[in-house]
């Protein structure tokens, strides 16, 4: 548990435990686990999977749900403060935003993705995978890649390599209702990403010019695009905006 900085006495959310081999290494490395998972027949039998396995006594607390939808209120037992999960790759991006966002105790995390979804999940502003997904856990967290995980080591082997992603929880920028407002500045500036600012924003404020206007007010240019702004710029425009 030392990639994942899980130590005796964490509070660990693992979403999609699986078969348990995961959820046994936590529990063995003294944390408490409170494992999500959406199919019935392995939450149902991971509490016996463990117990076999030398885990019958250590703290498991398994929850039948989806993890896309997942709400601090659906946790039983204390809130947890750790985050680990081996992801499935076409959920990873809102498993891990709904994560940070409607469990705020968790301080910090890790997750294996897909190798393309933790380098955009990773990129700085100007990168040529910084997008979307790269913005809005940017919000929450400081987010930073741990190590690559060879595609060889898993069974059938997929056809993609895999990459850890580390985030550790920092202050947002702004209050709920300003990070709507920046979340949808976002979804319009990489919507149409090969656009410039004033261009990509011009249907949201209603004109170009009044996007410019905007944009020149919270100190960006017209002329750049969604992918050179951090979400401190984003959060700037989104104060500015009418």
């Amino acid at each position: 548990m030392t990639v994942a900085g899980v130590l005796a006495g964490d509070r660990v959310l693992e979403v999609g435990p699986g078969l348990g081999s995961l959820t046994l290494a936590l529990l063995q490395a003294g944390a408490s686990v409170v494992a999500v998972e959406i199919d019935a027949v392995l939450a149902g039998a991971l509490p016996q999977t463990v117990a076999s396995r030398g885990g019958g006594s250590l703290p498991l607390d398994v929850v039948t749900a989806d993890a896309v939808t997942l709400t601090a209120a659906d946790l039983p037992g204390a809130p947890p403060t750790r985050f680990v999960a081996n992801l499935p790759y076409n959920v990873a991006v809102p498993v891990l935003l709904g994560a940070v966002e409607r469990v705020p105790s968790l301080t910090s995390g890790i997750v294996m993705v897909q190798a393309e979804v933790g380098r955009r999940l990773a990129a700085p502003p100007g990168s040529r995978v910084y997008g979307a997904p790269s913005v809005k856990i940017a919000w929450w967290a400081e987010v930073s890649l741990a190590g690559a995980v060879s595609r060889t080591v898993f069974w059938p082997v997929p056809n993609v390599d895999s990459l850890l992603v580390r985030f550790v929880r920092r202050e947002p920028p702004g209050d709920e209702q300003l990070r709507l407002r920046t979340f949808q500045l976002i979804d319009a500036a990489f919507g149409q990403r090969r656009k410039t600012l004033r261009a990509a924003l011009a249907g949201l404020f209603g004109s170009g010019a009044v996007a410019e206007e905007a944009l020149r007010s919270a100190g960006l240019d017209p002329g750049a695009r969604g992918e050179t702004l951090a979400v401190t710029d984003f959060a700037r425009l989104a104060v500015a905006a009418p």
